[in-house]
């Protein structure tokens, strides 16, 4: 008998979306600290996972609904804000970032595509040129990024990436061993936060590539 096929949802990943094959989801999760992703039987399932609160599809659904915090405790973002995101194409596997002054949605920075990058490292890269450019103009606004991960890696000044450096991509680790520089050499009052996707919707930063 044939096996049946599965459908794969990634919340969190280099791209998140919906697979129909491990070997695909397999590139999107493999090696992200911190990766969500889930098998469907077919993919209406997996497609309408994909809008919904990753904890909804697991083990722990149960335990997470009972200690799921309450909206109220997530106040509206601060529109004095800069909100980045990054973006990695799963066939061309190049990445582009961006940033976006939130009460305005006036785009500040667009980077890339990137030849041979990953989205976290893109996540981080954005949100080390909004500490830059923000400081440059002496401005202490907030930043938000709905990567864990890449506000981890700025927390401890440094990109814990397994990609491999190569011919195709020394740009992208000239720029990450200048934003780690950086982080190093410089103080900021700006705070980075995770800009909660379950309550306040998509990332307005987002690229829209789902």
């Amino acid at each position: 008998m044939a096996k049946k096929q599965k459908f794969y949802t990634v919340w969190e990943g280099r791209t998140k979306g919906v697979y129909d094959s491990w070997d695909d989801c397999k590139k999107q999760v493999e090696g992200v600290q911190g990766a969500k992703y889930k098998a469907f039987e077919s993919k209406s399932e997996a497609e309408k996972a994909l809008g919904e609160n990753y904890w909804k599809h697991t083990q722990k659904a149960a335990e997470a609904k009972q200690t799921k915090i309450p909206k109220s405790a997530f106040p509206p973002p601060n529109l004095e804000s800069v909100v980045v995101d990054a973006a990695w194409n799963s066939v061309k596997k190049d990445m582009e970032y961006q940033g976006f002054y939130l009460k305005t949605k006036e785009r500040l920075f667009h980077k890339g595509p990137f030849p041979q990058a990953t989205n976290n490292i893109g996540e981080f890269l954005a949100i080390v040129h909004a500490l830059a450019h923000l400081k440059k103009h002496n401005s202490s606004l907030p930043i938000y990024s709905d990567s864990r991960t890449a506000i981890s890696w700025v927390k401890n000044k440094r990109a814990n990436t397994k990609l491999d450096e190569s011919t195709g991509n020394p740009e992208i680790f000239d720029l990450l061993e200048r934003a780690e520089k950086w982080l190093k050499e410089n103080t900021y009052p700006n705070k980075v936060l995770k800009w909660e996707t379950d309550y306040w919707g998509e990332n307005p930063a987002d690229f829209g590539r789902k």
